[in-house]
């Protein structure tokens, strides 16, 4: 989740040599704070709890680099069972990029995976050539749509979608594996635990035809992942989301695999800021329905 060039990532050719050499370990609940910090300087959204999903739950994992008893980076992962590895939260703090520190930690991590048969991220175009370098290759582009929510701008139909119960949440969880193609259900659970206001689903007969889901964030707050069977149910789905909260901004990381989403969020007044690549590494390009998935969980998380 690099989103910088080489110097602002503190990441160079994985080949390159260098004397520095930081103190590599595992992140803890105490480092957090440190976590925050390096957000913070690099303008990242992500909050406590963000961090406490790769430190708590299954599959998750982040390593931090130090450099006289200070936490300088880190890379933070999420492995989706067998299916593929979520590689993020690759950061270095500006006092002490351009010495290699972004390097090391991601040979840390890909050694750590080295066992994984498909590693995936998200970059930006500035960050792509670093990922390409340790052997990523492109799937295909998202971009991040912001909006701030104007008075009756959205028009949610009433029956189109309703709030998300906790007994939704298995038959959710069974169509998200098959259009994210890997098991999320405990990072979507901790989602909705932390904020059920964007929790929202819509069924046809007792088939879920699609689900939002949302969470906080430092400078805005994210509405994702966002899936569903066709364009029209997650224009109702995303309405649901915003309409209550007028004042409040919001970004959704959009697909392009659906040509027709982008210009709706851009017409409902969303303004389009910046492209990712999603990227992988190893086997199983393309997993999931990408043409389903309106509305990734962020570039942290896929």
């Amino acid at each position: 989740m690099c989103q910088g060039p080489e110097s602002s990532c503190g990441a160079g050719n994985p080949a390159r040599k260098t004397a520095f050499r930081p103190a590599i370990r595992l992140m803890t609940a105490e480092d957090i704070p440190m976590g925050l910090r390096l957000c913070r300087a690099s303008g990242w959204n992500q909050v406590a709890d963000d961090w406490r999903c790769f430190l708590e739950l299954a599959g998750g994992g982040c390593r931090v680099a130090e450099v006289n008893q200070q936490v300088v980076g880190s890379v933070a992962y999420f492995r989706y069972g067998s299916a593929f590895t979520w590689l993020a939260m690759m950061l270095v703090d500006p006092g002490h990029r351009g010495m290699g520190i972004g390097s090391q930690l991601m040979e840390a991590a890909l050694r750590e995976l080295g066992e994984d048969s498909c590693v995936r991220l998200d970059a930006t175009p500035l960050g792509e050539p670093l990922y390409r370098r340790f052997g990523f290759m492109p799937e295909y582009e998202l971009l991040r749509a912001k909006l701030t929510v104007m008075p009756g701008r959205l028009r949610p139909s009433a029956a189109a979608a309703r709030r998300t119960q906790a007994a939704d949440l298995p038959q959710i969880f069974a169509r998200d594996r098959e259009y994210f193609g890997a098991d999320r259900s405990a990072l979507l659970a901790s989602f909705h635990e932390r904020a059920p206001q964007y929790g929202w689903v819509a069924t046809e007969g007792a088939s879920v035809a699609g689900y939002s889901f949302g969470r906080p964030g430092h400078l805005y707050h994210h509405i994702g992942p966002i899936m569903a069977d066709r364009i029209g149910v997650a224009r109702e789905l995303l309405s649901h989301c915003l309409a209550p909260h007028e004042g409040n901004t919001f970004v959704v990381d959009a697909s392009r695999f659906a040509p027709e989403w982008i210009p709706w969020l851009e017409s409902a007044g969303f303004t389009v800021e910046r492209p990712f690549l999603r990227m992988y590494r190893g086997e199983h390009r393309y997993p999931g329905v990408p043409e389903r998935q309106f509305g990734i969980a962020g570039p942290e998380f896929g």
